[in-house]
């Protein structure tokens, strides 16, 4: 699937396509589970800095496997300001290949490697980081973000 077909829904319940973000930058963030704590930092710190990604012409999407109302509750709980993006059927997370095996607690789980993307205005990647600590990384996407 090629990533101007790629649809999914919001915490809103609306549908985002890739061509709703045509003339920006964004930085699509992959994280494991709404309202655990690595990911309630992600989301937390993407959200105070969503002012500075947009002052750089940048929108920050999350993505999870959660439900709508999943992403509803984390966003209201939290008072999150990105957008978050339900893929329960995983089709941004086969194209990015996020879904890696993990090890939690001695026993084997699939689910998602925390990883984050920054696309170009036309959707091409312009650098990635896989595997990555939730607190500081907003920050740092910024910082290389305003180093091009």
């Amino acid at each position: 699937m090629a990533l101007s077909k790629l649809k999914l829904t919001d915490s809103e319940g609306q549908e985002w396509q890739w061509d709703s973000e045509s003339g920006r930058r964004v930085v699509l963030y992959f994280y494991p589970k709404d309202d655990t704590p690595g990911c309630t930092i992600q989301a937390q710190e993407f959200s105070q800095l969503k002012a500075a990604f947009a002052k750089l012409n940048t929108v920050v999407i999350g993505v999870s496997r959660d439900s709508v109302k999943s992403h509803g509750k984390f966003r209201d709980k939290y008072k999150l300001k990105i957008n978050l993006l339900s893929d329960e059927a995983e089709k941004a997370c086969q194209l990015f290949d996020v879904i890696k095996e993990k090890n939690m607690y001695g026993k084997k789980v699939i689910g998602i490697e925390r990883s984050t993307f920054l696309l170009d205005e036309g959707g091409t990647l312009l650098k990635e980081w896989r595997k990555v600590k939730a607190a500081g990384h907003a920050e740092m996407v910024r910082q290389y973000i305003l180093s091009l």
